[in-house]
């Protein structure tokens, strides 16, 4: 087994497929063992972690990469733009100095040393303390509106500053486009009320003004709260990312506490209260309760409510006014059946209040599949949407992707459904295991998938299910954003046959499988969590042979959108890893159709003369052009004048995503009963109702579903 984004160590070592690469790395892991007494005579955890990274990524990843000058360079580059994007903290003087270790960070790393790390991250955290300063002086007084300047936010493009003076001046110009733009917003909306009425008093510019310094003032010391709270270890992970993207982009370092979320992230649940929590100044403030959580169910929390005070149980209380998210959660958060206490000060009145709430799991229902019915032209049709490709690798008997879609076609089954669309957009992915079983469900049995580790052949994942669970009308709906294991299952479909696909021109192209190592597993007796890799150790490919690395899948039927122009998927990452192939696995297509070439015809046809696709296609060469102008006058006249001129142009598209389809969309029977005791699924599930019957996609897509004619003898041809 494999996923396409989370591994745990220990079903990691249990696996048979122990090649020479991943041998390699098992037997790494001796080696480091007997390195630990140089670790405890060297204690710095920096650099146990750096020790680590090195050899794992040296030994297993799917790119054998030589630490090399442009290596180095790489990592220069990166880091130094990781941690300055906007050119607002160093100097072209700073990186003179920076640069006598451009191409010696290879040799550093070699011997697990940071001194580049060192000088920059020193230099960076001078930087940030004068940051305050310059942006706390700068905005004590108005600016020039009136002098004719320009900005490009375009910032790769931007130089560094030469010197500090500049640096300075750079800044003025980001703060002042800033208030710029708050000005006219304002100016906008006063124009607004003052046509539905004119007796509002006008405020003046100079009115204006002072309140959009103040806002922008009031942002950035919001800001750099959030930075002040940010410790070595945050900003030492970036420059470790730094380090493994110069092997892919899809490799990445974890800290404890990003691993933490990625695992929750990925089962679709976790133990505590069920609240989605924000900072706000110097406080944490309720956000969200979780359907169905503890919070919930408790009833006295409210979105809005400030915590003051945690405590466990009846300890002691701790305060929490000032300290960072993270860590604040890490109190709140606990195991089920504990009790955590609450000190709320209430939105409402502004009254204290203790609040205790017993912990449990709370699943993240939005995580999870979810089905509509609809009826169209007389015949009843599924809405099935598959938001991630979950599983919980800690616990096999906990929920999973598979296991839920099985059942919701059964449901499906039971509401008489004569055809079925899988809505896949945005999917970004999951677990592998999970998605070669959704697709057995299509088919009998046969290949799904083919992976490839380093300088090995292709391995074929097998369907081995003989059922099939569905085997009517079936469209598969993709966008840009549908990456990774969506892609497999779409590829699959596609390969087989079995199903339409519609939507953006082609997915997102991520072709490559990543493997999550905890570090402290090769350094055993290390006593600090060391966090995690996520580690490229796969590419994968379709059952024809090809990669959907880069190229993604094409869909059968393209449909614009507000992305087919613009720059976005793999093929637009920095260091992405190249399309290619593999041979071509055994398997049977299923000519499920007997008017397959007709109904993209059709729809093609449709859409082609369809205004409303017309419309969105121009919207989106509107925006691409958009997306290409970076440069902003900040002459207050002139800045106001190309937006009055942008919001012109945007007017013939304003109704552009305005769509009303004549259907209803409904929950399956099972789930009725549910609405009466949990009122806000029900708002939920009401609310994405409401949204199906205005997107025009599903409803082309419900047009294809319903011309398709299944070949009732199924012939199996030998592909």
């Amino acid at each position: 087994m494999a996923t396409l984004n989370s591994f745990k160590d220990r079903r990691f070592m249990k696996m048979k497929f122990l090649t020479p690469i991943l041998l390699l790395l098992i037997a790494s892991n001796t080696a480091l063992a007997n390195n630990y007494n140089h670790f405890k005579k060297d204690p710095d955890k920096d650099k146990v972690i750096l020790y680590v990274l090195k050899n794992i990524l040296t030994k297993g990843h799917f790119v054998q990469k030589e630490l090399n000058d442009d290596f180095s360079e790489h990592v220069y580059n990166d880091f130094i733009n990781n941690l300055d994007p906007s050119k607002r903290y160093f100097t072209q003087e700073d990186l003179k100095e920076f640069s006598q270790y451009k191409y010696q960070i290879d040799d550093q790393l070699r011997n697990s040393r940071l001194d580049f790390y060192k000088l920059v991250y020193g230099r960076f955290l001078e930087k940030i303390k004068a940051a305050q300063l310059t942006y706390a002086a700068l905005l004590q007084q108005p600016f020039n509106f009136k002098k004719k300047e320009n900005i490009n936010i375009d910032y790769k493009k931007v130089p560094f500053a030469k010197n500090e003076n500049e640096l300075v001046d750079n800044w003025r110009k980001q703060l002042k486009l800033q208030v710029v733009s708050l000005i006219q917003e304002t100016e906008q909306r006063q124009n607004e009320e003052l046509k539905k009425d004119p007796k509002i008093k006008r405020k003046s510019f100079a009115e204006m003004e002072v309140k959009a310094r103040e806002k922008v003032k009031k942002n950035m010391n919001d800001l750099y709260i959030r930075i002040d709270e940010l410790e070595n270890s945050d900003w030492y992970s970036t420059f470790l990312n730094s380090v493994v993207s110069g092997f892919d982009p899809h490799t990445t370092y974890m800290s404890p506490r990003t691993k933490s979320r990625f695992d929750q992230d990925m089962s679709g649940k976790l133990e505590g209260i069920g609240a989605r929590l924000q900072k706000e100044g110097i406080y944490t403030k309720i956000v969200e309760l979780i359907s169905g959580g503890p919070a919930w169910k408790q009833g006295e929390l409210e979105p809005g409510d400030i915590i003051l005070k945690v405590a466990q149980g009846e300890g002691e209380p701790l305060d929490i006014v000032g300290m960072r998210l993270d860590d604040a959660i890490t109190f709140i958060k606990g195991k089920k059946g504990t009790e955590v206490r609450l000190t709320v000060k209430k939105k409402m009145d502004g009254s204290t209040k203790v609040i205790p709430i017993v912990r449990d799991i709370v699943e993240l229902e939005e995580t999870f599949v979810k089905s509509s019915i609809v009826e169209k032209n007389g015949k009843i049709y599924g809405v099935i949407n598959l938001p991630k490709f979950y599983i919980d690798f800690d616990d096999a008997k906990q929920r999973n992707a598979a296991g839920d879609m099985k059942l919701e076609i059964e449901r499906l089954k039971k509401e008489n459904v004569e055809g079925l669309i899988v809505d896949l957009r945005d999917n970004g992915g999951g677990s592998l295991k999970t998605v070669i079983e959704i697709g057995g469900l299509f088919i009998n049995e046969g290949p799904i998938v083919q992976v490839k580790y380093r300088g090995e052949p292709a391995i074929i994942k097998n369907d081995t299910d003989s059922n099939t669970h569905w085997n009517g009308p079936l469209v598969v709906m993709v966008n840009e954003m549908s990456a990774s294991a969506s892609e497999i299952f779409a590829a699959a479909m596609q390969d087989y046959g079995r199903g339409v696909i519609m939507g953006g021109k082609q997915t997102y192209g991520k072709g490559t499988v990543q493997n999550v190592l905890p570090l402290n597993y090769y350094v055993s007796k290390y006593p600090d969590d060391l966090g995690a890799l996520k580690m490229t150790i796969q590419k994968f490919y379709r059952i024809n042979g090809g990669s959907t690395q880069i190229e993604g899948v094409y869909s059968d039927i393209a449909m614009p959108d507000r992305y087919s122009y613009m720059e976005f998927g793999e093929r637009d990452l920095d260091g992405a890893l190249p399309w290619d192939s593999v041979k071509k696995a055994s398997y049977n297509k299923i000519n499920s159709y007997t008017n397959f070439n007709e109904v993209v015809t059709n729809s093609k046809e449709r859409i082609n003369a369809d205004q409303k696709f017309i419309s969105i296609n121009e919207y989106a060469k509107w925006l691409k052009k958009g997306q290409d102008d970076n440069i902003y006058s900040l002459n207050y006249n002139s800045y106001r004048k190309d937006v009055e001129q942008r919001l012109e142009e945007s007017k013939r598209f304003k109704d552009i995503f305005k769509y009303e389809s004549n259907l209803t969309f409904t929950s399956p029977s099972y789930e009725l009963p549910y609405f009466k005791t949990d009122t806000v699924l029900k708002q939920k599930r009401d609310r994405w109702h409401k949204g199906l019957q205005k997107d025009i996609y599903l409803n082309e897509a419900l047009n294809v579903l319903s011309e398709l004619k299944m070949d009732k003898k199924l012939e199996l041809v030998k592909k």
